[in-house]
């Protein structure tokens, strides 16, 4: 099965050697994205979780609408934070992009995140033709 590399100028570059998402068939799955603003390569978007989390579901949103996705067609999400007791503020935020059938979801704390991110979120998404 072929696979597409999708990239998008709506959302930060990627800062290592991957893509910002692949699209394989129906699929879209998306690399994690924190709180970069495009428009500020390299830096984090002023403020919280809360600010970063708005941010971090923008940027999906961006490269999941090049790769022919919505929010509305993500089928699962894996939320890795810096600190948990964040959990509340961080779900509040998300609770306002997915406000019906919201995605399946998996939520880990970890050690770190790059550029010192409160949060970074990846998705994996059904892709329209």
């Amino acid at each position: 099965m072929d696979t597409q590399v999708i990239a998008t100028a709506k959302a930060p570059p990627a800062i290592g050697p991957y893509s910002q998402a692949k699209r394989v068939g129906d699929f879209l799955f998306t690399a994690g994205q924190v709180a970069i603003d495009p428009n500020t390569p390299g830096r984090l978007v002023p403020g919280g979780i809360k600010e970063q989390t708005e941010q971090v579901l923008k940027n999906l949103s961006a490269v999941l609408e090049a790769g022919g996705s919505q929010l509305q067609d993500v089928l699962k999400t894996t939320v890795f934070m810096a600190d948990l007791s964040e959990f509340a503020a961080m779900n509040e935020v998300y609770a306002q992009f997915f406000k019906h059938n919201p995605p399946a979801r998996s939520t880990v704390q970890v050690a770190a995140l790059p550029l010192g991110a409160r949060v970074e979120i990846e998705v994996v998404a059904i892709a329209h033709a």
